[in-house]
């Protein structure tokens, strides 16, 4: 079968290569992937990946072989799913925990966004609590996983601040759910539209530092992501002096191990998307064959959102 190998000697490192079909395991399905959906940090992984690794995390198709020990979906059903690595091809075996079936009127597309960008916001506002009428802080706003914290955060009836760097970025947040929208290179502007319960930053360095001086008595204080450097400069004093704030960081995959199956999540957010409650946001759908321009692309910042391959 064809799949993105990590190829050294392409500017992007990826290329369109050949490929051992995968033999499912006893709780994996085999699904025929249509789409799959890019994500910054496993792109970044590419990059220092030995030759002919294969990545991908994200994947959106149709199963061909259900699994033998008798869960997860059957054959012929529609399905969005995520693996540590490997989903970047035409074929792959799926455990059916990380598996969900998709409504009708979802497009293979908009449920290849979901897995890693809407499960990181997902679990993210989650740490949250009961958020109904509760001030929730969005730094990185207008990346993938931003956009889903800002809607999905709406949906929980929360107030939502996003912040974001540049001017042209603040109708799409609002459009997304922003109740106030803080522009600059950090949020220091969105204090009076605190106190937060809960603060979600994908950006790092001088944002994060400045979200953490920001801090009220039990804000919760989630870090996912280091986009603009992964030194931050902050007043320890001034952060364990307010009493009870928190510093938490996630990875999507052990939330996935110890909270709930991405199964779970996954089924929730595509019935969300197949209601038009959710909306994914695709800036850029192409075939597969461009991988290596896209992801560069995506390292450059050069869309907002998500961007979408769709394997021929």
């Amino acid at each position: 079968m064809r799949a993105v190998i990590v190829d050294p000697k392409q500017v992007g490192k990826l290329i369109l290569g050949n490929a051992t079909p995968p033999r499912p395991a006893y709780g994996e399905a085999l699904v025929r992937v249509l789409a799959f959906s890019l994500n910054r940090g496993e792109v970044r992984m590419t990059r220092a990946s030995r030759p002919n690794w294969r990545p991908g995390w994200d994947l959106a198709g149709i199963v061909e072989k259900a699994a033998e020990d008798g869960t997860g979906p059957p054959v012929g059903a529609r399905v969005v799913g995520m693996l540590r690595a490997g989903s970047w091809a035409e074929m792959a075996a799926v455990p059916t925990d990380a598996l969900a079936e998709i409504p009708e009127n979802v497009t293979f597309a908009q449920a290849a966004t979901l897995p890693v960008a809407g499960l990181t916001a997902y679990h993210a506002l989650h740490k949250g609590g009961l958020l109904l009428g509760k001030n929730v802080l969005v730094m990185g706003a207008s990346g993938g996983v931003g956009e889903y914290a800002l809607q999905l955060g709406r949906l929980s009836s929360a107030v939502i601040t996003a912040h974001v760097r540049r001017p042209e970025q603040e109708e799409a947040a609002r459009q997304s759910g922003a109740d106030n929208v803080v522009i600059g290179e950090t949020p220091t502007e969105a204090k009076p539209f605190g106190p937060f319960t809960l603060m979600i930053d994908s950006v790092g360095g001088a944002v994060l530092g400045a979200a953490l001086g920001m801090v009220e008595e039990g804000t919760i204080v989630i870090s996912l992501g280091t986009s603009a450097g992964s030194s931050v400069t902050f007043d320890a004093q001034k952060f364990y002096g307010v009493g009870m704030a928190s510093l938490y960081g996630l990875i999507l995959f052990d939330e996935l191990k110890k909270v709930e199956s991405a199964a779970v999540g996954l089924a929730r957010l595509a019935k969300l998307v197949g209601s038009g409650k959710l909306v994914p946001r695709i800036s850029l759908e192409a075939d597969w064959s461009e991988v290596d321009s896209v992801a560069q692309q995506l390292l450059d910042r050069a869309y907002p959102g998500k961007a979408v391959l769709t394997v021929a």
